[in-house]
């Protein structure tokens, strides 16, 4: 376990993307739990939304005056080739659960606790299955709230592997779903609450930055800044489906042969199979020099998202599965139209037709692309609504206050 060092942030920064109202709520909130102290557990560190949004989250919370520590959990190789079994299966695929997984996930989840003895914090916010376990170690004299937060649809999981997990997620006080489709039908947890995910708007992957400014960072990679540019930024991962977006491009392409696909993806310690997905995605790119795959191994790092978000003429994010997809929040934010998959958060964020697309096949999704391309009038129309809906659901600042609410709503229970 290793406690992860952030950057400073000043809360007084973000006032401005604040209501009255809510910043009356917020500062009579942390006068309230200023004295308590809070906990964030994960995987990792960097790769992944959540790791992102703790980034922003846990200095903005110090900054305010709590008291938040951020703790990474230890992990090797063989834990983390289970957990990814594990986000997978309780998302649906088939798979049987084994005493070797079920060994190896119990053995990090004992060690990360050990090394927790002696921390005792008024709330835990355990995010996600790999540390869920925790719980089981925890010491005797550790009283406070703890708080499973998961990030993924296990609306309709692997059974075996819900009805293991679910032997420690009924431990807690408290459970975080991004939303309620989510909860598995007939779930008893104590204390269920919805939290979207959100984006930090002065991040460097999300502050304004000029079009011009964008097109040259991105040409570095090869784009021809004079032609269309259409990219999708996730994991490799075939919940992602960047074989899918591939088909898609070549399905447009027959159409409008000028376009470009860019594929952007960081490749997190916490994920494996990631690697192997990303072989996929290149074979089957083959050698089409319009088609960019790039990694933060090629150089990719928040500017450079930023600026591909920025210039891209469509933003692509044709999950199968998805919790949240903070790209298309952030997409959004920049104005760029987005086509999203029909599923999980990625239908909290897009009003189809209004805020961008949603898709259900492939060609489907084609077909939006070349409707965006055809008529840049639409994605003009759609740049103030996507911008205004992430402003008013989807910011760190609503976030805080909504973590916040919830200890409220605890103490007082």
């Amino acid at each position: 376990m290793k406690l992860v060092n952030v950057a400073k942030k000043s809360y007084k920064d973000y006032l401005c993307f604040m209501s009255e109202k809510d910043k009356k709520e917020l500062y009579f909130l942390i006068e309230k739990f200023k004295d308590k102290k809070i906990a964030m557990v994960n995987a990792t560190e960097f790769g992944g939304g959540v790791a992102e949004i703790l980034h922003s989250l846990v200095p903005l919370m110090n900054d305010l005056g709590l008291k938040i520590d951020w703790w990474k959990m230890y992990g090797e190789e063989e834990f983390y080739n289970v957990t990814k079994a594990f986000h997978n299966r309780l998302q649906g695929e088939e798979g049987d659960l084994n005493e070797r997984d079920i060994e190896v996930y119990l053995k990090y989840n004992r060690l990360n606790a050990m090394e927790m003895q002696g921390c005792d914090y008024d709330f835990m916010i355990i995010h996600d299955p790999q540390p869920a376990a925790i719980i089981e170690y925890r010491s005797i004299e550790n009283k406070g709230k703890w708080i499973w937060r998961c990030h993924i649809d296990t609306s309709t999981p692997n059974l075996q592997y819900w009805k293991f997990l679910y032997n420690y997620i009924v431990k807690y006080d408290a459970a975080i779903f991004t939303m309620e489709d989510f909860v598995k039908e007939g779930l008893h947890l104590n204390n269920i609450h919805f939290i979207t995910p959100c984006i930090d708007p002065l991040s460097l992957k999300n502050v304004p930055l000029e079009m011009e400014e964008a097109k040259e960072i991105i040409s570095k990679f090869g784009i021809d800044i004079n032609r269309p540019l259409i990219t999708q930024i996730s994991r490799f991962d075939p919940w992602k489906d960047p074989l899918g977006v591939l088909e898609v491009y070549k399905i447009v392409r027959k159409e409008f042969p000028s376009v470009q696909l860019a594929l952007l993806g960081s490749m997190a310690s916490d994920d494996p199979e990631g690697w192997e997905y990303l072989y996929r995605t290149l074979r089957r790119a083959g050698e089409d020099y319009d088609i960019k795959i790039i990694t933060n191994f090629n150089g990719i790092s928040n500017k450079e998202v930023n600026a591909f978000q920025t210039a891209s003429d469509i933003v692509i994010q044709k999950s199968i599965k998805e919790g949240f997809g903070l790209t298309v929040a952030e997409a959004l934010w920049k104005g760029t139209p987005v086509i999203g998959g029909n599923t999980g958060g990625i239908k909290l964020q897009i009003e189809d037709g209004v805020t961008g697309y949603l898709v259900d096949t492939v060609e489907e999704c084609a077909r939006k692309v070349l409707r965006l391309l055809r008529n840049l009038s639409i994605a003009e129309e759609m740049e103030k609504a996507g911008r205004e809906k992430v402003q008013k659901e989807y910011l760190i600042t609503n976030k805080i206050l909504n973590y916040l609410r919830l200890f409220n709503k605890m103490c007082d229970s």
